[in-house]
């Protein structure tokens, strides 16, 4: 099967943010009859500093890695709310803290939009980058809504569910609450 590549970008003069679900990996259990997720998928964000008119410097791209409660904070954000996370891509390892990043998401002033921030200090390079994407309100509201359609994805329930078949001949409504396509029918 052929991998798909559909992120949702956004360019501006000063720099690029993309969004692009990372779907979990699973493994079979030992006993051969059932699958767990053995790495937790995430709403990757990519982004690059201007070089130019149009142009965007690909080898100076930072990542930051949304996981699934960060994406519900996010998408819960009100046209007047912030928020901020940080990672530290070493953690549990010998370069703990030798990485950080910090991702904050800010309203404009004027109720415009938000602007989506980046900020990089690697203590091994001697490095600190900080790039800034602002997001009009629409771009915003579709980047909360790819996040809100992906969120069960990245999570695995989409596989889940889909393995939740109700016997042949059997009402699903009565077999398994839920198989029930929406919460009118329970």
């Amino acid at each position: 099967m052929d991998r798909i590549f559909a992120p949702y970008t956004v360019y501006k003069g000063k720099a690029a943010l993309s969004l692009t679900p990372v779907l979990p990996t699973f493994t079979k259990l030992e006993s051969g009859n059932g699958l767990r997720v053995d790495r937790r998928g995430n709403m990757m964000m990519k982004f690059w500093p201007a070089i130019g008119e149009r142009k965007y410097d690909w080898e100076k791209r930072q990542l930051f890695a949304l996981s699934a409660t960060e994406i519900g904070a996010f998408i819960s954000l009100g046209p007047t709310d912030s928020c901020e996370f940080f990672h530290d891509p070493s953690m549990k390892t010998s370069n703990a803290g030798q990485v950080r990043k910090s991702l904050s998401i800010k309203p404009h002033q004027d109720g415009s939009g938000y602007f989506i921030s980046l900020s990089v200090v690697n203590n091994l390079l001697k490095s600190m980058d900080r790039i800034t994407v602002p997001v009009t309100t629409a771009e915003f509201a579709v980047m909360k809504t790819a996040c809100s359609f992906a969120l069960p994805h990245i999570m695995g329930w989409d596989r889940y569910t889909s393995h939740q078949r109700p016997r042949v001949g059997e009402n699903p409504s009565k077999v398994n609450p839920q198989m029930l396509d929406s919460e009118w029918d329970r």
